[in-house]
Protein backbone atom coordinates (compact mmCIF):
# COMPACT_ATOMS: atom_id res chain seq x y z
CA UNK A 1 0.00 0.00 0.00
CA UNK A 2 2.12 3.07 -1.12
CA UNK A 3 -0.38 5.46 0.24
CA UNK A 4 0.89 4.03 3.57
CA UNK A 5 3.93 6.07 4.96
CA UNK A 6 5.51 3.11 6.57
CA UNK A 7 5.25 0.55 3.66
CA UNK A 8 7.10 3.73 1.85
CA UNK A 9 9.58 3.60 4.76
CA UNK A 10 9.91 -0.11 4.07
CA UNK A 11 10.36 0.49 0.08
CA UNK A 12 12.52 3.18 0.89
CA UNK A 13 10.24 5.91 -1.10
CA UNK A 14 10.44 7.65 2.34
CA UNK A 15 13.10 9.07 4.54
CA UNK A 16 14.05 7.58 8.22
CA UNK A 17 17.08 6.66 10.26
CA UNK A 18 16.76 2.96 9.75
CA UNK A 19 18.35 1.50 12.96
CA UNK A 20 18.18 -2.19 12.14
CA UNK A 21 16.48 -4.08 9.56
CA UNK A 22 15.64 -8.33 8.37
CA UNK A 23 13.90 -10.56 5.96
CA UNK A 24 10.06 -9.36 8.14
CA UNK A 25 10.51 -6.49 9.70
CA UNK A 26 12.33 -2.89 10.01
CA UNK A 27 12.84 -0.84 12.81
CA UNK A 28 13.05 3.36 12.46
CA UNK A 29 13.19 6.42 14.99
CA UNK A 30 10.23 7.72 15.44
CA UNK A 31 10.02 11.62 14.65
CA UNK A 32 8.02 12.45 17.02
CA UNK A 33 9.72 10.94 20.19
CA UNK A 34 8.12 10.55 23.54
CA UNK A 35 11.28 9.03 25.24
CA UNK A 36 14.53 9.41 24.58
CA UNK A 37 14.73 5.91 22.41
CA UNK A 38 11.85 5.83 20.41
CA UNK A 39 12.01 3.11 17.71
CA UNK A 40 8.84 2.04 15.82
CA UNK A 41 8.94 -1.69 14.25
CA UNK A 42 6.90 -2.29 11.62
CA UNK A 43 6.68 -5.40 9.47
CA UNK A 44 7.78 -5.41 6.22
CA UNK A 45 4.49 -6.92 5.00
CA UNK A 46 1.21 -4.25 5.05
CA UNK A 47 -0.86 -5.32 7.95
CA UNK A 48 -3.39 -2.64 9.36
CA UNK A 49 -4.51 -3.45 12.68
CA UNK A 50 -3.45 -6.73 15.18
CA UNK A 51 -7.50 -7.17 14.56
CA UNK A 52 -6.28 -7.83 10.61
CA UNK A 53 -3.83 -10.87 11.86
CA UNK A 54 -3.93 -14.23 10.73
CA UNK A 55 -2.26 -18.02 11.99
CA UNK A 56 0.69 -16.82 8.73
CA UNK A 57 1.29 -13.67 10.51
CA UNK A 58 2.48 -15.48 13.53
CA UNK A 59 6.56 -15.39 12.23
CA UNK A 60 6.83 -11.86 12.30
CA UNK A 61 4.28 -11.12 15.22
CA UNK A 62 7.12 -13.11 17.06
CA UNK A 63 9.78 -11.58 15.02
CA UNK A 64 8.57 -7.30 15.89
CA UNK A 65 9.30 -8.67 19.34
CA UNK A 66 13.09 -10.34 19.40
CA UNK A 67 13.86 -7.07 17.36
CA UNK A 68 12.59 -4.98 20.21
CA UNK A 69 15.33 -7.04 22.03
CA UNK A 70 17.70 -6.94 20.12
CA UNK A 71 17.27 -3.01 19.40
CA UNK A 72 17.30 -2.69 23.38
CA UNK A 73 20.01 -3.95 23.79
CA UNK A 74 22.13 -1.84 20.63
CA UNK A 75 20.37 1.01 22.16
CA UNK A 76 21.61 0.66 25.58
CA UNK A 77 18.48 0.08 27.18
CA UNK A 78 18.27 -3.89 28.21
CA UNK A 79 19.37 -3.88 31.45
CA UNK A 80 17.54 -1.29 32.83
CA UNK A 81 14.38 -1.71 30.98
CA UNK A 82 12.12 -0.71 28.13
CA UNK A 83 8.33 -0.63 27.51
CA UNK A 84 6.86 -2.27 24.03
CA UNK A 85 3.44 -0.94 22.74
CA UNK A 86 1.43 -1.98 19.92
CA UNK A 87 -1.73 0.36 19.60
CA UNK A 88 -4.72 -0.88 17.75
CA UNK A 89 -7.66 1.06 16.46
CA UNK A 90 -9.38 4.22 17.13
CA UNK A 91 -9.80 3.50 20.79
CA UNK A 92 -6.65 1.79 20.99
CA UNK A 93 -4.77 5.44 19.72
CA UNK A 94 -3.08 3.79 16.42
CA UNK A 95 -2.76 6.91 14.01
CA UNK A 96 -1.26 4.72 11.35
CA UNK A 97 -2.90 1.78 9.97
CA UNK A 98 0.30 -0.24 9.47
CA UNK A 99 0.81 -2.61 12.93
CA UNK A 100 3.87 -0.98 14.65
CA UNK A 101 5.91 -1.69 17.61
CA UNK A 102 6.79 1.59 19.85
CA UNK A 103 10.14 0.40 21.73
CA UNK A 104 10.62 3.08 23.98
CA UNK A 105 13.57 3.38 26.71
CA UNK A 106 15.95 5.54 28.44
CA UNK A 107 14.42 6.96 31.04
CA UNK A 108 12.01 5.72 33.72
CA UNK A 109 8.54 6.05 31.90
CA UNK A 110 6.32 6.38 34.81
CA UNK A 111 2.31 4.49 34.63
CA UNK A 112 0.83 2.97 31.36
CA UNK A 113 -2.20 5.11 31.53
CA UNK A 114 -2.77 8.23 33.26
CA UNK A 115 -6.00 8.20 35.54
Amino acid sequence: MQDCIFCRIVAKEAPATIVYEDDLVVAFHDIYPKAPVHILIVPRRHIPTLAHVTPEDEPVLGRLLYAARVIAQEQGILESGFRVIINTGRHGGQEVYHVHLHLLGGRPLGPMLVR
